[in-house]
């Protein structure tokens, strides 16, 4: 029983990884039914960038704001060269290959910059575990976890309170109709894509003491992301969150239990599930267009 529970926190920590970066792809996808297939990248470039500061004498608290302000630049940055071109043009794919392109992209950048290794990133909190009902669990996975459900509350308020996050729901909405309403839905967008980056590199420096740090991190953990953000639903904050702990806690018990080599079956195999018996994801609604 300690095992299992010590698994669940370790799946919890991770799945709060997998929907802080599914919540990158539900920002863009609500504003503009675009996804950034390159989140996974910005995840990557976050946690080097701030294993740079870090090696740099910068304190781990004061190197995450500047994290956060690089992978909003960087979101801007893709917006504006590989996803506002193709809108322009009504382009239904422009986008998909744009992103992905970008994607490769900065991976090529990394490894000419930081190399192929794998690096170690130095953990702010101590590494040894603490007791915490009968089982084992780092200080820095709880960080994990407060620090993801405390970026995407923020995101909720600023997006129900602020008058520019009124603008990002209204966009939602109806985009069109904000626009005719004076709202720069082009500005929005570019802002979601912002926003979209930011919750990634932000992910990237806080699982990065927990595992290495590399070029090749984020495609893997930006396709599980991908798969998250289906299975909870594109249009659900709580069911990103949701199918985030399921898919981490199912590939931590299924690696322990069974085999590393098969824990990425069993999110494959819900994710197949989902995709045929309930498309528009676990908590997603499906919306009918009139025509």
């Amino acid at each position: 029983m300690q095992i299992l529970l010590q698994l669940v926190y370790s799946g919890i920590a991770l799945g709060m990884i997998y929907a802080v970066i599914a919540f990158g792809y539900q920002l863009t996808f609500a504003t503009s039914d675009t996804l950034n297939f390159g989140q996974g990248e910005a995840l990557m470039l976050g946690s080097l960038v701030g294993l740079t500061l870090v090696g740099l004498g910068l304190n781990y608290w004061l190197a995450l704001p500047i994290v956060c302000l690089f992978g909003i630049v960087q979101g801007a940055v893709v917006e504006r060269i590989g996803v506002r071109p193709a809108i322009k043009i009504k382009s239904e794919f422009g986008w998909i290959m744009s992103t992905i392109a970008l994607a490769i992209i900065f991976k090529n950048v990394a490894e000419n910059v930081w190399g192929r290794d794998d690096l170690k990133f130095p953990s702010p909190l101590p590494e040894s575990p603490i007791k915490l009902f009968g089982a084992n669990v780092l200080p820095m996975e709880i960080l994990v976890v407060v620090g993801a459900v405390l970026m995407m509350a923020a995101v909720e308020v600023f997006n129900r309170k602020s008058i520019y996050g009124k603008a990002v729901v209204a966009t939602f909405n109806d985009r069109d109709a904000a626009k005719l309403m004076g709202i720069n839905t082009g500005l929005v967008i570019t802002f979601s894509y912002a926003l979209s980056s930011m919750s990634a590199a932000f992910a990237g420096v806080l699982i990065a003491p927990l595992t290495l740090t590399g070029a090749t991190m984020g495609a893997v953990l930006g396709l599980k992301a991908f798969s998250v953000a289906i299975i909870g639903g594109l249009t659900s904050g709580m069911g990103i969150i949701v199918g985030g702990i399921i898919l981490g806690i199912a590939e931590t018990t299924t690696g322990f239990y069974l085999s590393t080599g098969y824990k990425d079956v069993p999110g494959l195999v819900l994710l197949l599930l989902v995709l045929a018996f309930k498309p528009a994801g676990l908590f997603g609604k499906s919306v009918i267009k009139k025509v």
